[in-house]
């Protein structure tokens, strides 16, 4: 064993409180137990070690004991023969080391109280919906296969007549304790399963479960302007929970359809509108529909381009975290006219031979750039 002073190994101050000592051992042991460092013969002794320095500084007797003779004297017997103290502050070794590794073994279960009842477990319904639901809120009924507390039995699971009762292996503590060694483990008791009580006689219908296979309809309100993968959640309405425990939670999730028309980004709305070549450059109405099932005009410019976005503002979606609406954002594109008769054929050439550099600025902005090009190639070779 080493020299090591016992606050230097758990990290503390000669001053340090009960509550600070116990964290500080706490993460020591967390740090070097066995379980956690398997065939590690340094972690296992430094664990012990620890385990020593919090078993003497714990119990003020002995840690008196061990500020005025050291550790050598200590473990010579230096701290004298008064009753009292028992290490671990007055309690019993196993139950420090029981708190302290909880976390190693699932915690502690509590079969008293309630009879080892557990909560039920959550519910997932998934339910889609169309972009003008999602838009306006819907009521809607569903049904959901879930599990029902049992009636004959009131969810204890025990025959009429009967009771559970307190499990004579744990106590009711749901956990039994075992000495190994150095080492006090715990594990799930396995006359009860960890619940804390045994049913002598369960109840017919539901074999001791305490609730039964169901089917439930629900009404539910999908609020106006939810966002796809957006859940709801619904308290009380999961699985029963067994012994008498309470309810598990319904969560919805809503999925939301894609639009024929609108694409959705948040609560703003984008679609895309054809525009004939003609009202593209003379300018002009067209009119559009909107999410809500009117329609709105919307007004082109003299010599629109493709990819030129019009807004049409509170057209869009409305928000669960706002009363502003969202936009709706029309993108145009400019239709190049097919299926020409002879006759317009024959109008667009004598258009297209009366249009100069200033009537395609871009396309002469193009050629130029083109040319500039091509004379710098020509200039490098």
């Amino acid at each position: 064993m080493s020299d090591t002073c016992y606050y230097e190994l758990l990290g503390v101050s000669k001053d340090v409180d009960e509550k600070a000592l116990k964290s500080a051992f706490r993460k020591k042991a967390m740090q070097y137990h066995p379980d956690r460092n398997p065939d590690d013969a340094s972690a296992e002794a430094m664990f012990k070690e620890v385990s020593s320095a919090y078993e003497c500084l714990s119990d003020p007797q002995k840690r008196a004991a061990y500020n005025q003779y050291g550790r050598a004297g200590y473990e010579q017997g230096g701290m004298g023969s008064a009753g009292g103290g028992g290490g671990f502050g007055g309690q019993r070794p196993e139950d420090v080391f029981g708190d302290i590794f909880a976390d190693f073994f699932g915690g502690r279960q509590s079969g008293g109280g309630r009879g080892g009842a557990t909560r039920g477990s959550d519910l997932r319904y998934d339910y889609s919906i169309t972009l003008e639901e999602a838009f306006s809120g819907k009521q809607a009924e569903i049904e959901i296969p879930t599990t029902e507390t049992c009636d004959p039995c009131h969810g204890t699971g025990a025959a009429k007549g009967y009771s559970p009762e307190t499990c004579g292996t744990c106590g009711g503590a749901g956990r039994v304790r075992a000495q190994q060694g150095f080492f006090t483990m715990e594990r799930t008791c396995g006359a009860c399963q960890g619940r804390g009580t045994v049913i002598k006689k369960p109840c017919g219908k539901c074999g001791g479960r305490g609730n039964v296979h169901a089917k439930r309809k629900l009404d539910i309100n999908i609020p106006a302007g939810i966002e796809d993968g957006q859940r709801i959640r619904l308290q009380g309405e999961g699985e029963a929970g067994t012994m008498g425990g309470p309810k598990g939670d319904l969560y919805i999730f809503v999925s939301i359809e894609e639009h024929e028309l609108f694409e959705r980004d948040g609560p703003n709305l984008y679609a895309r509108a054809p525009v004939p070549f003609c009202k593209a450059a003379l300018g002009g109405d067209i009119e559009m529909p909107t999410i809500s099932g009117g329609r709105a005009r919307v007004s082109i410019p003299e010599g629109a381009q493709t990819g030129k976005r019009m807004r049409l503002k509170g057209k869009g979606m409305p928000s669960l975290r706002s009363a502003v609406a969202g936009d709706l954002y029309v993108e145009l594109f400019v239709e190049t006219p097919r299926n020409l008769s002879a006759k317009q054929k024959e109008l667009l050439r004598e258009f297209s031979e009366s249009c100069d550099e200033d009537t395609n600025p871009e396309h002469r902005g193009f050629i130029s750039r083109v040319k500039s090009f091509f004379d710098a190639s020509a200039d490098a070779e």
